[in-house]
């Protein structure tokens, strides 16, 4: 007999030895069903899915923690996940566990059968709150902000209409559907551009245009998949990048900490490292910042979690986009303030306010310790992929360093990022016009530490005529010996590289880094990373030396 309806099945843990009993689930069709009706009231908590760039681990950890808070609630928890590695779909983590895609369709025959109290959809990424307006329609109450929320932060026309009507400013842009239209916004705005399709997580499909030709091209790429949502315009601000997450109960809005990453704006915020607190902002804009969050988080209608990235530029604190949902410097941050972001979000959600939680409205007093948060790459299984840093994300994971001094704090960051940081040795550098004033005072640095310094034809010309003591090295179309010759000899142990415009598999930049790559050698691709390497290598630590930090104890104050 033919079943067209999907059934459930509950996973065979104990492997056949003895009858299971585990809350585990998967879909099926077949004329048997195993699922248990039970009378708790029960909250439905919406996964990330497999783990790729642009959404991983962090995401996961935000799922587990709210399960547990909801279960401590009184609640039955049920999480509906499919990716096999991580702690949310272990089975004795949630009450129930549906291994299933996190589709509109997988999502309603789990609904139809558990008749869920609510959903949450905050905690999963980009994933689950594409998923909202899909929930409501199938008459799930949204927990925390509800589909008209997310869609007023994720909708370019609508989120404009409220920045002006808040006064807050954002990069100039435009949304935009066709190439005519393209042109026609980037020449308005004046390049570089950033463009970038909307409803997206980790950049996917970000680029800054700087001529016509690029705008041809991205838009030829991004037509060739049909797009729901108008792709997005915006003048592109060389800017300081400083985010924030926070916690809104309706009333009260609370801010852990203000981050600030040490690659200006164009690197995306996973790919940058984060520093909290922010170093380098003074009280004026991180007063800005704290306003602008506050009215952001009512305006939205915000309940639980939200995410907002800012650029300072020229005195000035820009919106460069805002998440109605929690990001993956959620358990950053809430380690290094000792502040249960997730669980308080999830009460919040229940209705719980945050005075009642100990909480009130505002920056939350920033700590002594420094944390740093450095992104970690794979570029080295993933051939012929350009490590080159920029809008769209392309680390594979992160790690913490914790000090009371910012250069430990970095040094230790990147040690545990798994960079090969030298102590001395040889420096190979070659960077874009843009980027060859700074380089000097870099340059400087590492030559008075004793390294020997090795650069490309103008590169190599600029640091000597500051008297920056530079070794002329060719370039690969300039015969051998030549840049290639010599990382491929051994002798290099660190190279800076920034890229030029356009990363083709032909140009000499992409061909330096992948031959870092393939070598083991660190490769700096933005000169802001560059200057945070060597003024970690200044403190002059050995590794024995650096001072060991109990998180626990961060996490108790």
């Amino acid at each position: 007999e033919l079943c067209i309806n999907p059934t459930f099945k509950m996973v065979d843990t104990c492997a056949a030895e003895f009858e299971a009993m585990t809350p585990y689930f998967y879909s099926t069709y077949d004329k048997v069903c195993e699922y248990r009706e039970t009378n708790g009231k029960k909250i439905l908590v919406v996964g990330s899915g497999p783990i790729r760039i642009g959404q991983g681990i962090e995401f996961d950890y935000c799922s587990v923690h709210s399960v547990w808070a909801i279960k401590n609630m009184g609640y039955e928890a049920i999480i509906i996940n499919n990716n096999p590695e991580t702690v949310s779909t272990d089975f004795d983590t949630s009450d129930r566990l549906y291994f299933e895609p996190l589709t509109k369709e997988d999502i309603q025959n789990l609904v139809e059968k558990e008749k869920p109290m609510g959903a949450i959809v905050q905690f999963g990424g980009q994933t689950a709150i594409k998923l909202t307006k899909h929930l409501s329609e199938m008459g799930v109450k949204i927990l925390g902000t509800d589909a008209s929320g997310v869609d007023a932060a994720e909708d370019r026309e609508k989120f404009d209409k409220l920045l002006e009507e808040l006064n807050i400013p954002r990069p100039k842009g435009k949304t935009i559907y066709t190439l005519e239209e393209a042109l026609n916004v980037a020449n308005s705005l004046g390049y570089p551009v950033l463009v970038r399709p909307s409803y997206v997580l980790g950049g996917q499909g970000m680029e800054i245009a700087y001529s016509d030709n690029d705008i041809e091209e991205y838009m030829a790429i991004i037509n060739r998949v049909k797009q729901e949502h108008p792709i997005l315009i915006d003048k592109y601000l060389l800017g300081k990048e400083i985010e924030v997450d926070a916690i809104c109960d309706g009333e009260d809005v609370l801010i852990p900490g203000i981050m600030e990453h040490l690659e200006r704006a164009g690197v995306h915020s996973g790919d940058s490292i984060s520093v909290y607190p922010a170093q380098t902002v003074d009280k004026e804009i991180k007063d800005m910042v704290v306003d602008y969050t506050l009215k952001l988080a009512k305006a939205l209608n915000i309940i639980g979690l939200i995410n907002i990235q800012y650029i300072a530029y020229n005195n000035q604190v820009y919106v460069i986009e805002v998440n109605p949902r929690s990001s993956r410097t959620v358990p950053y941050i809430s380690k290094v303030t000792g502040i249960p972001m997730v669980e308080l979000a999830t009460k919040a959600m229940m209705g719980h306010k945050l005075k009642e939680m100990g909480y009130g409205t505002g920056l939350h007093p920033e700590t002594e310790y420094i944390a740093v948060k450095i992104p970690v790459f794979s570029f080295e299984k993933l051939p012929d992929v350009d490590i080159g840093l920029g809008p769209e994300m392309k680390s594979t994971g992160e790690v913490l360093g914790i000090s009371k001094d910012f250069p430990e704090a970095l040094y230790k960051g990147l040690l545990a990022a798994g960079m090969k940081i030298p102590q001395k040795g040889n420096v190979l550098m070659t960077v874009r016009d843009a980027d060859k004033v700074e380089l000097i005072s870099i340059a400087e640095d590492l030559e008075i530490m004793g390294f020997n310094l090795y650069a490309t034809g103008k590169t190599a010309h600029a640091l000597n005529s500051y008297n920056v003591a530079t070794n002329y090295v060719k370039k690969i179309d300039e015969g051998s010996p030549n840049i290639l010759d010599l990382i491929e000899s051994g002798n290099i142990n660190l190279v800076i590289n920034t890229p030029t415009k356009g990363r083709k598999p032909e140009r000499d930049g992409f061909k330096i880094r992948r031959k870092s790559v393939e070598h083991s050698i660190p490769c700096l691709t933005s000169i802001d990373t560059a200057r945070a390497v060597a003024n970690s290598l200044k403190h002059g630590k050995e590794v024995s030396e650096l001072e060991v930090v109990e998180l626990g104890k961060l996490m108790d104050k």
